[in-house]
């Protein structure tokens, strides 16, 4: 079976909160989440009346995840002062394995990456659909990437922290590629980890 390529657009981007259509102004006391491309998908998938149970509940559970994850952005943070680990036997990743559907260059491809440090030249790669890669190896997984035909602005990089220096680097190397990142740390120590880090992730 062969699979119709993807036209070439870019994602949606976020749109205005349309439900300010139905009560505007709304009140101070309610917070909506980003009226974003997803959301509506997620949410016309649930309103469908032909949605299977299974996919009702899988995408519900999904909108219920963004509204806690919101809803824990409104209470109060305490302040705590915590010591990360470090692994310098991991350090360098290596290139282990790397495998892509045929299509793979039609697609768009979401690359994940827990850790945004320094950019070096030994990589860790597990990829497929959805490909995943751990430590270091963010750039390369792009090169490997684009060596397979994936267009650079078809690549979204997915990221937990990442070091300002990793990012310059990184956006430098690749500008039409769209980064987006969880939590951006305060930079590298002498040995390269970012600080404070979370110490190794594969290893956590």
């Amino acid at each position: 079976m062969s699979l119709t390529p993807l036209p070439t657009v870019p994602p949606l981007p976020a749109v205005a909160n349309t439900n300010t259509a139905h009560l505007n102004p709304l009140p101070q006391s309610v917070f909506t989440l980003p009226q974003t491309a997803q959301l509506e998908a997620l949410y016309t998938i649930i309103r469908d009346k032909d949605t299977p149970r299974g996919d009702f509940l899988f995408y519900s559970d999904r909108i219920i995840r963004l509204l806690v994850e919101e809803g824990l952005n409104h209470l109060p943070v305490v302040s705590r002062t915590v010591e990360t680990p470090t692994d310098e036997e991991t350090a360098l990743p290596k290139l282990f394995y790397s495998k892509f559907p045929s299509d793979i260059a039609s697609r768009y491809v979401l690359l994940l990456d827990p850790m945004l440090g320094t950019i070096i030249y030994l990589y860790r790669v597990q990829s497929f659909e959805l490909l995943a890669a751990t430590g270091g190896s963010a750039m390369k997984a792009v090169e490997v990437l684009m060596e397979h035909g994936v267009p650079e602005e078809r690549i979204i990089f997915i990221n937990l922290i990442a070091s300002p220096e990793g990012l310059i680097t990184f956006c430098g190397r690749y500008p039409q590629l769209k980064v987006i990142t969880g939590w951006i740390d305060e930079g590298l120590n002498e040995k390269a980890y970012i600080i404070p880090g979370l110490g190794d992730f594969v290893v956590r």
